[in-house]
């Protein structure tokens, strides 16, 4: 008798695990498709053109266009650019994303205050122009693969910062990027957490940024989508630009090596 109630109690189990698996399966297709379907009209096809627009508008107290900019491939070269950032710069003697680096190129050319740019809110003013250009050079790279040099010491010694703080517990709640971020199948509700911490990392994860927002209808930066997790930490922002959250990009970017590009995307 016994015997028969654990056999069915087996049998009840192994169903009931069955259906979970079948749920979880469907909810990720059914997302999927909605995700699909969202991506036939990304408005972020928007700010690739007040992107494009922005390069050769001449603007700032020099009236200055940004063709001159040296993203990392020579003075005015966009494609391929994307993929290769964050990266260590000479002229600046710093580790520099790709949005940190757009700072640079507005002030040294344009003649803008690169300071007072870091410190607005983002979405707003000349914060918004530099999330429409970092959207269209991410788009003349979409499709190539993440190469990230780390022929420099400087870039070495970022993704080593990165690391530590990618696993870097602390705030009210104990967590840290790994928290999320750290293990496969993972997911908060029926959102799906990628995997970054390891090469050849997530694609869809470092790769898609920037990447229009449904949810409150913006289009958000790296930077914007690193200072953000620090929020959901219960962290304080680390600030635009920081050494932290490019730290982090380098670690991230180097773990995506080999992943092709999607930037830019569009998410829930």
């Amino acid at each position: 008798m016994r015997t028969t109630q654990a056999r069915t109690l087996l049998l009840l189990l192994s169903l009931s695990v069955t259906a979970a698996w079948a749920q979880k399966n469907a909810a990720v297709q059914s997302i999927e498709e909605y995700r699909a379907m969202l991506q036939d009209g990304n408005p972020s096809e928007l700010f690739e053109a007040k992107g494009e627009s922005l390069w050769t508008q001449k603007r700032g107290p020099r009236n200055a266009s940004l063709e001159r900019c040296d993203l990392g491939k020579g003075a005015g070269v966009v494609k391929g650019a994307f993929v290769e950032l964050p990266r260590y710069f000479a002229d600046t003697g710093r580790v520099q994303d790709l949005e940190s680096r757009l700072l640079t190129c507005m002030e040294t050319l344009q003649g803008l205050n690169a300071a007072e740019i870091a410190k607005t809110r983002f979405g707003a003013g000349e914060q918004n122009n530099v999330t429409a250009l970092a959207t269209w050079i991410a788009a003349e790279s979409k499709g190539m693969k993440f190469n990230l040099p780390q022929g420099h010491v400087q870039e070495k010694t970022f993704y080593e910062v990165g690391k530590r703080l990618f696993y870097q517990r602390g705030g009210p709640h104990d967590f840290s990027c790994a928290s999320c971020h750290g293990e496969d199948d993972k997911r908060i509700r029926l959102q799906d957490l990628p995997n970054l911490s390891k090469n050849p990392g997530d694609g869809v994860g470092f790769a898609a940024w920037p990447a229009y927002r449904v949810s409150n209808g913006q289009m958000w930066g790296m930077q914007q989508r690193l200072n953000d997790c620090y929020r959901q930490q219960r962290f304080p922002y680390p600030g635009f630009g920081s050494d932290a959250t490019i730290a982090l990009g380098v670690y991230l970017g180097v773990n995506s090596t080999g992943s092709a590009s999607v930037a830019p995307a569009i998410k829930r």
